[in-house]
């Protein structure tokens, strides 16, 4: 059994995208943000850096006593490994599905989640944070319908590559995009969308950027 602890952002919904696909058992143990639920000592001692999404799980790898585990990236391809679904065994194929894995840790979700906070959260404007992020955010997007022109998914088959990102692009709004200006990646966006598992991880999820009564900022 997994404990997965979460709250329902980009990096949290990978994971419950993943467990569902895999039809691997868990509990989820939702964390309040708002309430600062996420720097308590009890949730430190499971994730450190004081981030969700972070996880336990009852049965590792190896047996043993439970195992904790933080970093949304590091969750995927842990489990990926011990289930055998997600990423491909194959050299090359298993190489360009890690290399998209990480390009959304280092670069998609790092920009996109910058781009929502000065777009929706931030408590005043500052033009050029919104400028830069979106802006960014918008290059990203590129290289990803470029990379899925002729493909059904980002590596190939469908692994955690498209686990990752695809949590990335559900706030597009927010984030300044729109998904008419990539048509890959828009077809691609809606394939995933259409799967049963993501289904069931998004059921009764709201935009984590969602704030009723306050415009999204538009890019100047």
């Amino acid at each position: 059994m997994i404990d997965l602890y979460y709250a329902p952002t980009p990096n949290g919904q990978k994971l419950r995208v993943y467990l569902e696909e895999a039809g691997l058992p868990y509990r989820l143990r939702t964390l309040s943000l708002s309430k600062g639920e996420q720097h308590t000592p009890e949730f430190l001692r499971i994730s450190p850096n004081g981030k969700i999404p972070a996880l336990v799980d009852n049965a590792p790898i190896g047996g043993g006593e439970p195992l904790s585990m933080f970093e949304s990236g590091a969750m995927l391809l842990y489990l990926a490994e011990k289930c055998g679904y997600g990423l491909p065994w194959q050299a090359r194929a298993r190489s360009e599905a890690l290399q998209w894995l990480f390009w959304q840790m280092a670069g998609l979700g790092p920009m996109a989640g910058q781009a929502g906070y000065f777009r929706v959260y931030a408590s005043e404007e500052v033009p050029f944070a919104i400028n830069r992020y979106t802006r960014e955010t918008a290059r990203l997007y590129g290289v990803l319908d470029r990379q899925l022109e002729g493909r059904e998914f980002i590596a190939g088959e469908y692994s955690i590559a498209d686990m990752a990102c695809y949590p990335w692009i559900v706030p597009h709004a927010p984030h300044g995009q729109v998904l008419a200006d990539f048509p890959n990646l828009r077809r691609w966006f809606e394939t995933i969308a259409a799967r049963p598992a993501v289904q069931r991880a998004y059921e009764g999820v709201a935009c984590v950027y969602s704030r009723p009564g306050q415009p999204v900022k538009a890019v100047a």
